[in-house]
């Protein structure tokens, strides 16, 4: 028998395996449960056979369950399914990438500063909205869109495919662009495009031609923006409208300035033409520019920024009324622009192309008319149309013509294609020449600016039959 320990006390039995176990337990899911990484797990169907796993035969097995030890103290990452692709690396030019910023790309960046900020409403957090309408907020336009959107680019996307080029033309309109966008060594190239002539010859439709045929969108202006009420505003507006051509060029398109008439709006015809401050600084911003086309700033502003190269094509009649300075051979590439026949005939080619006429009978109307300028077919084509117009007038009738034409609920008039025989061109082509030479006959400004021209036998109220009695 076991002795008993003095006291009378009997002494304590000692600690179970299965109770350390439970503490060491308990501990681990304490320490897991306060780390980031994931809990092991200490019940598995299958232990992991090692040959160092501990035997506790002293404990029965129903009374605590086997532990095994982790392996290390962060769990391995799970291995990737094998049915996912592993992912390949590339760039954006391999796949269709058709997504909301397709057009910030190079090759298409049509973006736009002002709408950009516009379009960002209600996409950020209402914080930055500002108060009530969120007129005080991040995202308002600057300046509104009428004011900042230009009016002056023109796409020529309305210019329907069959029109005559003149070749002679379009080289010297392409070369002049290429040697402005080249990087030719010391070799100054002219920043201006003159095309002048005769009026009514195509040189603006020419030019709108090649444009569309070169992919270009130029900036168009008119002889009407060259003069204005406040002294200096053309030639603000000049280099406005050139540095939008330069934002174009700088966004990865080409552009141009594209000035229509520009004898009409900054040139002197005669001493009868007064010559304003405005002429002056019009033909003065031109040669600024011509002289630095990488340096052109706004009025007041005088930082040295350079910008993209941005060259200029011009028309007009006449450039003698410029300023000579403006149109040296160093400034300015003048080109005379004066169609052969060959030239017309292609034009007119075009002109006529939906009306089933003839290269042969259009070769016998230009030659017909060799003195008339281009545009003469042009209107010739329109006035074949007057039969059809006359007896559509006397159809419905003079008093509902307006009716008809304005606001009507049964649409555009549409009449069918007249037909084009050469009489019937030949016809109305005389018709024109005569009302020219009425013109150039009768000239009733020098009779009535030389004296009192009153009623009489020679007066010029007097009717032409009466006249060839």
């Amino acid at each position: 028998m076991a002795r008993k320990r003095q006291g009378g006390g009997s002494q304590p039995p000692a600690p179970s395996v299965s109770s350390s176990l439970e503490s060491d337990r308990a501990s681990l899911e304490r320490s897991f449960s306060s780390s980031s990484s994931p809990r092991p797990s200490f019940r598995q169907s299958t232990p992991r056979p090692s040959s160092r796993q501990p035997s506790f035969s002293a404990v029965p097995s129903s009374s605590a369950p086997s532990y095994v030890p982790p392996a290390s103290s962060a769990s391995p990452a799970p291995a990737r399914p094998s049915s996912a692709p592993p992912r390949t690396g590339g760039t954006s030019g391999q796949r269709d990438h058709k997504g909301r910023w397709r057009g910030m790309d190079a090759d298409r960046d049509m973006s736009d500063d002002q709408q950009d900020i516009t379009r960002g409403r209600d996409m950020v957090d209402s914080l930055f909205q500002g108060f009530g309408a969120g007129v005080g907020g991040t995202h308002n336009a600057v300046l509104s869109s009428t004011e900042y959107l230009s009016t002056a680019m023109r796409t020529l996307g309305n210019i329907e495919d069959g029109f005559y080029i003149a070749p002679a033309f379009l080289d010297k309109l392409s070369i002049h662009i290429a040697k402005n966008f080249l990087d030719l060594p010391k070799i100054k190239v002219p920043l201006i495009l003159g095309i002048w002539g005769g009026k009514g010859q195509g040189k603006t439709f020419q030019c709108n031609l090649a444009y569309k045929k070169l992919g270009i969108a130029p900036i168009v202006m008119s002889a009407g923006e060259l003069e204005s009420g406040n002294a200096g505003e053309p030639a603000k507006l000049i280099r406005q409208r050139y540095r939008e051509a330069s934002d174009i060029i700088k966004k990865g398109k080409m552009s141009s300035l594209f000035i229509n008439d520009l004898d009409a709006g900054a040139g002197r015809m005669g001493d009868a033409t007064q010559y304003t401050v405005n002429n002056q600084m019009v033909n003065a911003t031109l040669m600024n520019i011509a002289d630095n086309p990488t340096n052109v700033q706004l009025p007041g502003v005088y930082k040295n920024e350079e910008i993209p190269r941005v060259p200029i094509v011009c028309t007009g009649n006449d450039f003698s009324t410029l300023y000579a300075p403006l149109i040296r051979d160093g400034r300015m590439e003048k080109y005379y622009w004066n169609p052969t026949r060959e030239d017309r005939i292609g034009v007119c080619m075009g002109i006529f192309q939906n009306d089933n006429v003839s290269r042969a009978d259009v070769e016998t109307l230009v030659d017909a008319f060799p003195g008339q300028s281009i545009d003469f077919f042009g209107a010739l084509r329109a006035r074949v149309y007057d039969d059809k117009v006359r007896e559509w007038i006397g159809g419905i009738g003079v008093e509902n013509m307006g009716k008809r034409l304005v606001n009507s609920k049964e649409g555009k008039v549409e009449f069918d294609k007249p037909s084009m025989p050469l009489s019937t061109l030949m016809h109305y082509g005389n018709l024109l020449v005569e009302e020219q030479e009425n013109v150039k006959r009768v000239q009733l400004a020098d009779e009535y600016m030389s004296g009192a021209a009153l009623a009489g036998a020679s007066g010029s109220s007097l009717p032409e039959g009466y006249r060839a009695r």
